[in-house]
Formats: structure tokens, sequence, C-alpha cells
């Protein structure tokens, strides 16, 4: 089993930053997936970074490339997601998501995903 627990979320006005935080803590073996969601009201969830915990690589969404990014501690615990220049339609439940073994066939992909944490909620707004 993996626990995720998510902080970090807020209020900002357009053009603003946040940091995320996912801490992890279960089974965590080096290949594992790790992600960000976000589910805008009304809206299906979608994934919008993806970084494998074995290594620094990441993989991004169109939607937020050059504005977002996804890291780890030195100690591979917890997973962050700077947003930087954050819009109004970054407004949603944001989700951390781990999922364990060979790569996703679609890395932003909600159901490809085994854990979940409970959610932050970050609103842009002026």
């Amino acid at each position: 089993q993996v626990q995720l627990v998510e902080s970090g979320g807020g209020a900002v006005q357009p053009g603003g930053s946040l940091r995320l935080s996912c801490t992890t803590s279960g089974n965590i073996l080096d290949y594992t997936w790790l992600a960000w969601f976000r589910q805008p009201p009304g809206k299906e969830r979608e994934g919008v970074a993806v970084t494998l915990r074995r290594g620094s690589s990441a993989w991004y969404v169109d939607s937020v490339k050059g504005r977002f990014t996804i890291s780890q501690d030195n100690a591979k615990t917890t997973v962050y997601l700077q947003m930087n220049s954050l819009r109004p339609e970054d407004t949603a439940m944001y989700y951390c998501a781990a999922t364990a073994g060979i790569a996703p066939k679609n890395l932003f992909k909600a159901s490809e995903y085994a854990y979940w944490g409970q959610g932050t909620q970050v609103t842009v707004d002026s």
C-alpha cells in the first residue's frame, strides 16, 4: 500500500505562484510513477505532470509546459509541483497519484494510477 498526502494549495492572483507538496509513505518502489492531476469543477480529472521516483525525468501536459515543474526531495519521500504564472483556468482540486511497475500506457490518464491523495484546492482569481 502507498499513502499520499497533499498540501500547499490556496488562493492566488493570476500570475502568482504556489508550490504543492505530496508526502509519500508505505511500500514505495523505485519504479513508482508519481503524478499530479487536477480536476476543475464539473470537469474530468486530467494529468498535468509526471515523474518517476527513480531518477528525475519529467513529463508535462502542453497546457502547463514552461509554467509547472514536478520534482522530488533528495530523500525521495516528497513530490513537489511548483506552479508559476498561474491562470484562472488552473483553478482546480489538485491530486497526487502513484502507480508502480511498468510505465502507464498513458501517463496522463487517471485510470492508470492505483493510489491517490485526498486533494488540495488551488484557486486562481483576482
